[in-house]
């Protein structure tokens, strides 16, 4: 039996509740190609909103690649301060970018 004064201990990687969550997540995995992801996006998003998480994802990825934060910040013409956010979460976040990058890297072919 718990005692009221106990807390619950988060797995991680836990993702906040956020209403609705679960039904696009589903929508996302129920895609099959680029092509029908780009679609969903642009339906889903507006061109303000699919730019910003287009950029989130190519800071992230070279962040991954150890490019230094002004480079990154000038490469995707962002500031500086959007990249350490992003550097943030990728290293202390949901484990999402991280698990997105080790997936994407598997299918890029080999040097």
């Amino acid at each position: 039996m718990q005692m009221a004064d106990e807390t619950k201990s988060e797995p991680a990687h836990a993702v906040e509740e956020v209403a609705g969550l679960d039904d696009l997540a589903d929508a996302v995995l129920a895609l099959r190609t680029r092509d029908e992801a780009r679609r969903f996006l642009r339906d889903l998003c507006t061109l303000g909103e699919l730019e910003a998480l287009a950029h989130r994802w190519q800071i992230a990825r070279l962040v991954d690649s150890g490019r230094s934060y002004l480079d990154i910040a000038e490469t995707v013409h962002t500031s500086t301060a959007t990249v350490t956010r992003v550097a943030h979460w990728l290293r202390h976040g949901a484990g999402g970018y991280e698990l997105a990058l080790e997936r994407t890297a598997r299918r890029q072919p080999g040097p």
